[in-house]
């Protein structure tokens, strides 16, 4: 799998790709968040326990507010899997879908052992945080997918008739490799869904939410990063479940307030594509952050995964400083959450000078190992 770098950063660039990766890993998060409290209730049971106008702030789960899912837990191991693969690029060892699904290895590993303390010192530094170790009530199909050292590929994937959300909401890092070829990008989000969620479906679902962040991170709109995404998958064989979601979500912009039956009904049964859909329309009728995140978990479907679907795109397209400060402030891992987003963006911008032919930093290579 090649890739088109871009070799030559200035400084203003850097600092606006920075934010824009602190705001989708941020943004995801925070979405996760809000959402986990109400996952799985319908409209009515929100209403009735948040008030008539649902979930308008954080509340708590699993024992405190602010608390995340394993879909946080595996965004950040995605982004832990793309900075190792390319360290590992230098030996020659370039497999990108490998290195992730070690990465997946290592989040699977949390959810059975002990704690960090069990773990190998030398397996970098993500695996020793010890909040990861937190169990969020994974998907079966997560657990299945990781139980063994057998990696789903699109010829055998895990879990062949898994049309769920989990795939496509641990992929908006592979849209934050803005120096790639859009194809390319969604080509590595089908691979890695595979491992865990191998409907056609699903697959292009999660290649076309990364599309969708990376023409974002490169500084498109959303309906022009919807459109060019639109394009992208036009040519892949049974693109059309996922195109008509996304064409449905640009013509709900046009039907109305927002509400959430609407929303309701973009997401559908609940699979991959309907969620997509859902987090591309509240991303489009937002006011601002808040309000999009809000729409995004209010409704009968899934919360969890359509708030943190659209606080990456909210994320993606405005930076991190478009994050609701108090949210911000009470997000469970903020402090991980930012060290490896400013860890994405210093190797994907620099790279070379920590682990290249002219010499590299131990430091960097004992955080992201090449083993």
């Amino acid at each position: 799998m090649g890739v088109t770098a871009g070799a030559v950063w200035g400084r203003v660039e850097q600092q606006d790709f920075r934010s824009r990766v602190r705001g989708t890993l941020l943004g995801a998060a925070v979405g996760d968040a809000l959402g986990v409290p109400v996952d799985r209730f319908d409209l009515a049971a929100i209403q009735e326990t948040h008030g008539a106008e649902g979930v308008v702030d954080l509340a708590a789960a699993y024992g405190r507010r602010g608390a995340v899912s394993h879909l946080t837990q595996l965004t950040l191991f995605s982004v832990d899997g793309l900075i190792r693969a390319q360290v590992r690029r230098d030996t020659g060892a370039w497999h990108p879908p490998t290195d992730l699904h070690r990465a997946y290895l290592r989040w699977a590993a949390t959810q059975r052992d002990w704690g960090p303390d069990e773990r190998r010192k030398d397996d970098g530094w993500l695996a020793r945080e010890e909040w990861l170790y937190a169990r969020r009530d994974p998907a079966r199909s997560l657990l299945i997918g990781f139980g063994d050292d057998i990696m789903g590929t699109l010829d055998a994937p895990k879990s062949p008739g898994e049309a769920g959300p989990e795939a496509a909401a641990r992929s908006a890092p592979f849209g934050l490799l803005v120096g790639w070829e859009p194809q390319l990008v969604v080509q590595l989000a089908v691979e890695c869904a595979a491992q865990t969620h191998g409907h056609p479906v699903a697959c292009l679902t999660a290649g076309a939410y990364a599309a969708v962040v990376h023409g974002l991170a490169r500084g498109e709109s959303l309906d022009a990063a919807v459109q060019q995404t639109l394009v992208l998958i036009a040519a892949r064989p049974g693109h059309q479940p996922v195109s008509e979601a996304l064409q449905h979500a640009l013509g709900a912009v046009r039907q109305g307030m927002p509400t959430p039956v609407r929303v309701g009904e973009l997401i559908g049964a609940g699979t991959a594509e309907g969620l997509l859909a859902a987090a591309v329309y509240c991303a489009l009728v937002s006011e601002d952050v808040r309000h999009g995140l809000c729409l995004a978990v209010n409704h009968d479907g899934p919360s969890a995964a359509t708030g943190a679907l659209t606080g990456g795109l909210l994320g993606a397209l405005h930076g991190e400083t478009a994050l609701p400060p108090a949210w911000l402030a009470e997000l469970e891992g903020r402090p991980t959450l930012l060290e490896l987003a400013d860890d994405f963006a210093m190797e994907m911008t620099q790279g070379p000078a920590l682990h290249g032919p002219a010499g590299s930093s131990p430091g960097w290579l004992a955080r992201y190992p090449r083993g």
